[in-house]
């Protein structure tokens, strides 16, 4: 990390600082690659609840279990952000949600390989998928305290780029330890999924372990000046629509960043749920290649977030997410009408050069947006808007497979949620202070 990231100021910090606000992405992506994505729900779906008997199969039951959790999470989110700005309190915020995040998830260790267990293993995702979000929320908003406007893009993408290698390092840890062969390399018994239930241990220790660092060494701020001591639940709330009023009053481009940032990032979301299912039954890459292929882009992701960083330094994150959103259809476009497993990893890779430096700035557009002290509800509307619109992408995949007979059809659907976000960032004003602010630095 260069020293190009430390700086004073509003949301100034050390290098040491900044590492340690990293470390915690990098905790926190053992949870989305070995609980949620590639392991623990594979396992929750096809060996557990493999034999469950009725009606309603174990992946139905799933979603049923992370959608309900995405609507507590659209729910809580701005007022868990609000009340932390309010009080101060954003690191505490942090540790408490991460703590019954990494609790949640090493309950994960109880649930055998039996339909009876099923219930237990969807309570304790959809919590564990609750509480990470509330944690995602104050993490955010602690961006402006380890960065100034002239670095904010670049310790940003750092974050990400922290979080894609951590999910490298672990899964590969995992999958070699554990599961390839049998029990992995360390032998570990594979009866009743104890192999898998051991890496969502392991999963949880090393998000607790990670996440210490932000906690001993980021400063916390002093509660937000002018405001009294937090109110209730339902005062909260009242305060929450009196704020978005006063927000769109006096900064409409921020509510309408919200908004288009919900589309695309839901786009993106797509890309990461359909690709490995795509890259199978479109292009015929091997069941074993696909984790191959999702190192080799989380590597790709990284490193476009890295390199695009200093460009959002320099010009500003609107130019990054437009030209990534760009580089993205284009790439989408291409894979429409080529074949193969040759073409799927040139312009599949080519498509996760812009993942990451669209997630990186869409954060550091809210970050620059946000006034001083209210970083946390902003990050919660930013949850918020994101879960209002989770449906999209999935339905649409599902539509055009349907009306078309086709597989690769469904890419259609993530190609129009991203060029709908496109469309309704295109007219979004980016935040005015942020190149004068970045000279003035």
């Amino acid at each position: 990390m260069s020293s190009g990231l430390s700086g004073s100021g509003r949301g100034g910090a050390t290098r040491g600082q900044i590492l340690a606000w990293g470390f915690w992405d990098w905790g926190s992506s053992a949870y989305n690659a070995v609980i949620l994505t590639f392991v623990f729900s594979v396992y929750l779906t096809d060996s557990v609840g493999a034999d469950l008997p009725g009606s309603v199969d174990a992946n139905s039951w799933l979603g049923y279990s992370i959608g309900a959790a995405g609507l507590l999470i659209a729910l809580m989110a701005p007022v868990v952000g609000s009340r932390a700005d309010n009080a101060g309190r954003r690191k505490l915020s942090v540790a408490i949600w991460t703590g019954l995040t990494v609790v949640a998830a090493a309950g994960l260790v109880l649930v055998q390989d039996d339909y009876h267990y099923l219930w237990l293993g969807l309570l304790l995702l959809g919590l564990s998928s609750i509480f990470f979000e509330l944690a995602s929320v104050s993490y955010n908003a602690l961006l402006t305290q380890v960065s100034t406007p002239a670095t904010i893009g670049r310790v940003s993408a750092f974050g990400w780029a922290m979080g894609y290698f951590g999910g490298i390092v672990l899964l590969l840890l995992v999958y070699v330890g554990f599961i390839s062969g049998d029990g992995g390399a360390l032998g570990v018994p594979t009866e009743n999924g104890f192999n898998i239930r051991v890496a969502a241990l392991v999963a949880a220790g090393w998000f607790l372990v990670f996440a210490l660092p932000m906690f001993l060494v980021v400063p916390e701020l002093p509660p937000r000046s002018g405001r009294r001591k937090a109110p209730g639940i339902v005062g909260s709330y009242r305060a929450l629509f009196h704020d978005l009023r006063a927000l769109y009053r006096s900064s409409p481009h921020t509510v309408y960043f919200l908004g288009a940032s919900a589309l695309f990032r839901d786009g993106l979301a797509a890309i990461f749920t359909f690709g490995a299912v795509l890259a199978v039954t479109v292009y015929g890459i091997g069941a074993g290649d696909v984790l191959i292929f999702g190192i080799a882009a989380n590597v790709v992701s990284a490193i476009g977030a890295l390199a695009a960083g200093r460009i959002d330094d320099r010009v500003g994150p609107k130019a990054v997410i437009v030209g990534s959103l760009v580089g993205m259809l284009v790439a989408g476009v291409i894979l429409l009408f080529v074949s193969g497993p040759t073409m799927f990893w040139i312009f599949g890779l080519f498509l996760t050069l812009f993942v990451g430096p669209a997630q990186s700035s869409s954060r550091t557009f809210l970050a620059r947006l946000a006034p001083a002290g209210q970083e946390g509800e902003l990050f919660g509307l930013y949850a918020t808007t994101g879960r209002a619109v989770s449906f999209l992408s999935p339905t649409l995949v599902g539509l055009f497979t349907y009306l078309f007979g086709s597989d690769r059809a469904g890419m259609l659907g993530i190609l129009l949620v991203l060029g709908a976000g496109l469309l309704a960032l295109w007219p979004v004003r980016p935040p005015a202070h942020a190149a004068a602010e970045t000279v003035e630095a």
